[in-house]
């Protein structure tokens, strides 16, 4: 089974491109948590598991990480652009 792990850093509004977001500035947010990373993941259709201790490696401060399982047709990109679709329509 593919599994990709997915950092809050991906999607934060605050980070730039080089400190590690992934998606284009008009679908980051400000300061994305593993929850809102998993309820995103299970809306586009993957089982989602929250890991709390782990850190992104351009980051001190652990903010956790989620595992996407069951990711074997889907890109990780592509994966992540949907997330971050679904985390902004979560947080209307």
């Amino acid at each position: 089974m593919v599994e990709n792990v997915v950092y809050p850093a991906y999607f934060d509004a605050d980070r730039s491109r080089s400190e590690g977001r992934r998606v284009p500035t008009d679908l980051a947010v400000e300061e994305p948590t593993v929850d809102e990373i998993a309820k995103a993941v299970q809306q586009v259709g993957y089982d989602a598991v929250i890991e709390r201790e782990k850190t992104y490696s351009r980051e001190y401060e652990p903010r956790g990480a989620v595992v996407v399982r069951g990711t074997e047709d889907t890109a990780k990109n592509d994966l992540v652009q949907a997330i971050a679709a679904y985390i902004g329509i979560l947080r209307e």
